[in-house]
């Protein structure tokens, strides 16, 4: 337990500061990708894989590990590269991942090291890249551009989910009173934006979109320049916590020490979970957490706190 403890201390020490620490690893190729150190739970050689009956060719079996079966994903296919081939899977590397309340493992060639970054330094894909890329962002490292994945949108085509509110919770929203402010949703990918903004426009919201922190904050003081507050505009913002040049942490940290901003209810909700992420969240002050993603659990989370004023 002290360990687990340390760890937490460590890890929490990044939060407000905008920091992440980066994960890189390689798939067939030169180019360097990278991952939050934070959905990482381990990194293993290759383990026998099994095979699983009916299951898409990007997952190439399912591993027994820790007491745990995972699925295997590997990672190069599910971006539209070539797979690794069978042959070269016992020199290959498993990343054992935690996203959106489950665990997966993702299959790569390599892993090289973990860089302590700022958030500033990781940058959205260029603009005109297109929709289908499967990035959230980018950054130059030793010269070179490190790739970070869409996880997110990987696992909602090898593994989809239902992202609608039921007739239940569509029935309940019709009963409450209608006219609340908008909510502002701010997360970098567009798979989860999406969703969000399905989820809650289901029970009769007006939503917002943001891609970042960044462009959160500068759209939240330049609607209260005029003096308002950010209260006199939006119900509450939902907001992811990995982003580029500005993450979850710090845009509470800064809404929360800005008078004109400081009374707006702040969700964060992410792909992120565990003890990591709660101390977090009650170190930056965040009024409530929330891990992704549950559309029925968001919306009755969300009609809770505007029943609440």
């Amino acid at each position: 337990m002290a360990g687990v403890l340390d760890s937490v201390n460590q890890r929490t020490q990044l939060v407000g500061q905008n920091r992440l620490e980066l994960l890189l690893f390689r798939l067939r190729g030169r180019q360097i990708y990278g991952i939050n150190v934070f959905k990482v739970k381990e990194v293993l050689q290759c383990p026998k894989l099994y095979s699983m009956p009916n299951s898409r060719a990007v997952v190439r079996g399912v591993a027994h590990t820790r007491g745990e079966t995972i699925p295997v994903i590997d990672l190069g296919m599910a971006i539209g590269l070539p797979g690794i081939p069978q042959e070269d899977l016992p020199n290959s590397f498993v990343i054992i991942t935690e996203y959106n309340r489950k665990t997966q493992g993702f299959l790569v060639t390599g892993v090289d090291r973990i860089l302590n970054m700022n958030w500033e330094d990781i940058l959205p894909p260029p603009k005109g890249a297109g929709k289908d890329i499967y990035l959230t962002a980018v950054t130059k490292i030793d010269d070179k551009l490190a790739e970070i994945i869409d996880v997110e949108k990987i696992l909602s085509e090898v593994s989809p989910i239902s992202h609608d509110v039921t007739e239940a919770v569509r029935n309940k929203s019709a009963e409450r009173e209608a006219g609340h402010l908008p909510i502002l949703v701010v997360d970098d990918s567009a798979v989860a934006r999406r969703q969000i903004e399905r989820c809650l426009t289901a029970i009769g919201m007006e939503v917002v979109l943001r891609n970042d922190g960044k462009q959160a904050l500068e759209y939240l003081k330049e609607v209260t320049a005029d003096g308002s507050k950010a209260t006199d505009h939006f119900s509450l913002t939902i907001s992811d916590v990995e982003m580029p040049e500005m993450d979850g942490y710090t845009l509470v940290t800064r809404i929360k020490s800005d008078p004109a901003l400081s009374g707006l209810f702040v969700m964060l909700h992410t792909s992120l979970s565990g003890v990591f992420n709660k101390a977090m969240v009650e170190k930056v002050g965040a009024d409530d957490f929330m891990a992704k993603f549950s559309p029925d659990e968001l919306a009755e989370r969300v009609m809770e706190v505007l029943d609440q004023g």
